[in-house]
């Protein structure tokens, strides 16, 4: 299968269009799963694996690719799964989270499908909360679940979440005679908590959402209220992929509403890469900053609230 950047500059243009690519597959049974493209290196034969001594079960091995050691995770196994046994016919799909560089070891590659995220749907409540999944759609009559990849690699390598100790002093003080209130907006659970520990860490209470949609309706519903809401939110901090409608479009509907339409906007991602930067201004958003580091979230949330105060003294 050739690289899945190519066709980028396509791609570019379902920015704003609450459209996304995804790549399906499957983990050893009937059910497909699906993984947005933008996150997608390239999807690969499984190649050899070197096993790691004493590394999570969920890890299968490192694979040497281009000159990268790249840790391969059986994604089946991450959510709880049967591992996959016939690496001879596996897949890898190599991917960026988080700042890093890994693949996803599947059983098969399907393949590539446009839809749009009002048809990305937030899982069923029956799911419960252990589930590992951040949102479901259908395709051709099927049921595609889209991973929470974020809860997997988790739990398999942890996350760092503590705020580096002289930024939480710093920031804690400046933000203590007034402290500020953010609106945070992610699909996952894991992203979510981690953005609200490290608020509460710097000083900063917060209004947690699960989509786009979401984040839109508590917004116009505060306005709606007669709430000025530039002043009574300092920020959005948005997730970009999420079910019903994504970070680029919620901007964009932000922007067109005249009493939403100065609020400030982080956008927080998974995606890493310089595309997301290029689309800040395109959509009108304050700035970027990929997940998951809590120093680099805690500084740009106060420098964006050191704007946002100097705006509010004038």
């Amino acid at each position: 299968m050739p690289s899945m950047m190519d066709g980028v500059d396509q791609r570019t243009q379902l920015v704003g269009q609450n459209r996304l690519e995804m790549l399906l597959f499957r983990l050893g049974t009937k059910q497909k799963f699906g993984i947005n493209v933008f996150k997608v290196k390239e999807a690969i034969p499984c190649p050899k694996l070197t096993k790691i001594p004493n590394s999570h079960p969920v890890v299968r091995g490192v694979a040497h690719l281009r000159g990268e050691t790249i840790s391969i995770f059986d994604l089946a196994m991450g959510i709880g799964g049967r591992p996959i046994e016939d690496l001879s016919k596996s897949f890898v799909i190599i991917t960026e989270y988080n700042r890093s560089v890994q693949g996803f070891l599947v059983s098969n590659i399907e393949r590539i499908v446009n839809t749009t995220w009002a048809d990305i749907l937030p899982p069923p409540s029956a799911t419960g909360r252990n589930n590992y999944m951040t949102a479901i759609t259908r395709i051709d009559d099927e049921i595609i679940e889209i991973i929470d990849v974020e809860k997997v690699m988790s739990e398999v390598v942890g996350a760092d979440e503590a705020v580096s100790s002289d930024l939480v002093e710093n920031y804690a003080s400046q933000n203590a005679e007034f402290r500020p209130h953010i609106l945070v907006a992610d699909d996952s659970s894991v992203a979510r908590n981690q953005v609200k520990r490290t608020m509460e860490q710097v000083g900063i209470d917060t209004t947690i959402v699960r989509d786009g949609k979401e984040a839109l309706d508590q917004l116009k519903a505060w306005a709606d209220e007669g709430i000025d809401v530039k002043n009574h939110i300092a920020m959005l901090v948005s997730d970009i992929e999420m079910p019903e409608m994504d970070g680029y479009t919620l901007t964009i509907e932000i922007r067109k509403d005249p009493r939403l339409q100065d609020i400030k906007i982080l956008l927080h991602s998974s995606m890493s890469g310089t595309f997301n930067n290029n689309m800040v201004e395109k959509v009108g958003a304050d700035k970027f900053i990929p997940k998951f580091s809590p120093d680099d979230l805690a500084n740009t949330v106060q420098e964006l609230l050191e704007e946002w105060k100097t705006e509010q003294s004038k």
